[in-house]
């Protein structure tokens, strides 16, 4: 399982990497295409059949199965234009052996492919011999898709429930089972036992008689434990992870799912020291229930890949995740934000996140789904939105209904961005008689919902020129902390050259470690934990207080010593790094002063 790149793309909001693997794969990197929103495959699809003089026929929502077979038909599609470009390309390189070098050019320094290259050309090749070479060492990069298994909302058919398989999370799988890709699907936001339960009903997930997948499990995780219980689960039904893909739980871009106050460093260090006992451990339940299940079974470990990804922004950093944590790929994903030949990004979006900087950027409750959202200010979404309250109109008009998870006031659901559902809680909030300041905090809690559905797919179409009057043309953008260091437009060489070192593409100086950075923002999470535990003192709140502040304390102690024994390789990563430990230390302490004051207060008031 050896890649050509030793980073990723993942995936970028709904729309921003859609068509991604159009713009990389002929260059053999790996790229991530969400699987949210079927409504934009399809227009994407049409978009894709007209420009390529394909024959389009609509798959509309009076098929049953329109939502697998909209996914399924964009894949096959994506796949084979990608298999063309790919094609096309080594024609052209056997005319033009720039056009190899233009592909070599990309690769981490000191690539064994690059090197058989020029050893190849001192040999004089024919074109035959040239040719053989290209399909023996130049491949695509892989195709992969993404799955948040929380969005598994039911479907009815007029007022009639349709059956489990038929939910959001579960069309998705199907609509990629059934399709012709070689490649593997990213199930992010926790584990779904149901969708889980579901994989195995298709083959390509199985092994073939040679013990090769075709289509492969990647699990985003924030620590070893939900891995080693992920892992394990899909274990005992015959369904084997290839990947363990490990997220910075709150240094990311996109919904931001915090842990404990476990850091980044120590969990790698997890991985790393525990992997084979990883790997063993849930081969052998593997093992197990492929024997109960009388299926072949494969003579040793079947390949695993450990990845990382979470505010990397340096060749130094890259270097380091791959060489002292050992990880396989390193995720780069809010910097390609700002490249237009990987991602597609609206012009006004695009200028907004070359000029963003820290105070841009922020982490708020503006996600439907109720989890905390990176999020850019003054956003075009975020301008309609508060335009839309100004007016006294709060809420968005719910067109996709992807997000209508809340049964509040409808058995079908509502989402919580939607006019219709901020209009009946307002009206709820009025009848409570609350003070002005109370009032103002619920009110400005409920209308800062964001309707993310369409706003996060919007830009693809904007880019294109295509019709969004059912969207709307206001943008949501979901950059992680990381983007406030790159602060212009790059083309696809010199991101490479700055991830393998070639090149620089931050300007400032100012910029702290990946490690230090996600420290920084824990502990401001932190710090709101704290403030709102004033207004709902417990024992379940000051225990779990007290429990981020040890693992906090912990994940401080493993960088004071990581940080005093690197090598030379890797000393530029301590710069001020200790001092930035000293003053997190700082922080944390008084926080855990104020946590010990309020369980004070909470016992003095039983």
């Amino acid at each position: 399982m050896t890649n050509i790149h030793t980073f990723h793309i993942p995936v970028l909001g709904i729309s921003f990497t859609i068509d991604t693997p159009l713009k990389v794969s002929q260059f053999g990197i790996d790229s991530v295409i969400s699987l949210a929103d079927d409504i934009l495959l399809e227009k994407l699809r049409k978009f894709l059949c007209i420009n390529n003089n394909i024959l389009y026929e609509e798959i509309t929502t009076q098929i049953k199965d329109f939502r697998a077979e909209r996914i399924t038909s964009y894949l096959n599609l994506v796949n084979n234009l990608a298999s063309k470009q790919f094609e096309e390309f080594k024609k052209e390189a056997l005319q033009k052996k720039e056009r190899i070098k233009e592909y070599l050019d990309m690769l981490p320094h000191r690539s064994d492919i690059a090197q058989k290259f020029n050893n190849l050309i001192e040999k004089s090749p024919t074109s035959a011999e040239l040719s053989k070479w290209m399909d023996k060492h130049l491949s695509r990069g892989s195709i992969d898709v993404n799955i948040m298994t929380k969005i598994d909302k039911e479907t009815y058919n007029k007022n009639e429930k349709l059956p489990s398989e038929y939910n959001y999370a579960h069309s998705a799988l199907r609509g990629y089972a059934n399709s012709d890709l070689t490649s593997s699907v990213v199930f992010s936001a926790g584990i779904n036992p149901g969708l889980y339960g579901y994989i195995t009903q298709f083959k390509d997930f199985h092994p073939d008689e040679n013990g090769e997948i075709k289509k492969k499990i990647i699990i985003k995780v924030s620590d070893y434990r939900s891995a080693l219980i992920q892992g394990k689960f899909l274990a005992k039904k015959g369904i084997w992870v290839s990947e363990y893909r490990i997220e910075s739980g709150l240094n990311c871009g996109g919904h931001a799912f915090a842990t404990d106050g476990f850091l980044l460093g120590p969990i790698l260090a997890e991985f790393r020291d525990k992997r084979q006992e990883l790997f063993q451990e849930i081969h052998d339940i593997y093992i197990k229930s492929l024997s109960e299940k009388d299926q072949p079974q494969p003579n040793e470990i079947l390949p695993i890949r450990i990845s990382a990804q979470g505010g990397v922004g340096t060749a130094l950093e890259h270097q380091f995740l791959r060489e002292y944590y050992k990880v396989d790929s390193v995720g780069w994903g809010s910097p390609f934000l700002l490249v237009p030949e990987a991602t597609t990004v609206d012009d006004a979006t695009l200028i907004k996140l070359a000029g963003a900087r820290e105070k841009d950027l922020y982490l708020g409750n503006v996600s439907p789904l109720g989890v905390q959202f990176n999020n850019l200010k003054n956003s075009t979404m975020e301008e309609e939105k508060n335009a839309r309250i100004k007016e006294g109109k709060p809420g968005s008009p719910c067109v996709k209904r992807f997000l209508a998870f809340n049964r509040e006031f409808s058995e079908k659901g509502l989402c919580t961005a939607s006019r219709k559902y901020q209009v009946l809680k307002i009206k709820e909030l009025n009848e409570q008689e609350l003070s002005p300041p109370d009032y103002q905090k619920k009110y400005d809690a409920i209308v800062d919902k964001e309707c993310l559905c369409a706003g996060l797919g919007t830009s693809s179409l904007i880019v294109k020129n295509m019709d969004a009057n059912l969207e709307g043309y206001a943008v949501s953008v979901c950059p992680g902390p990381n983007i406030a260091y790159f602060t212009k437009i790059m083309s696809l060489k010199e991101i490479t050259d700055h991830i393998y070192g070639r090149a620089n593409m931050i300007t400032g100086k100012d910029r702290p470690n990946l490690f230090m950075k996600e420290l920084q923002i824990y502990v401001e999470y932190l710090k709101n934990k704290v403030d709102e535990c004033k207004n709902s003192l417990s024992d379940n709140n000051i225990q779990y207080l007290e429990k981020f502040v040890k693992n906090l304390n912990t994940g401080i102690s493993y960088y004071r010593k990581l940080f005093g024994d690197l090598d030379n390789r890797f000393k530029r990563l301590n710069f001020n790094a200790l001092k930035t430990l000293k003053d997190h230390q700082q922080s944390l302490n008084l926080l855990n002063a104020e946590i010990q004051n309020l369980a004070i207060i909470k016992n003095k008031r039983h």
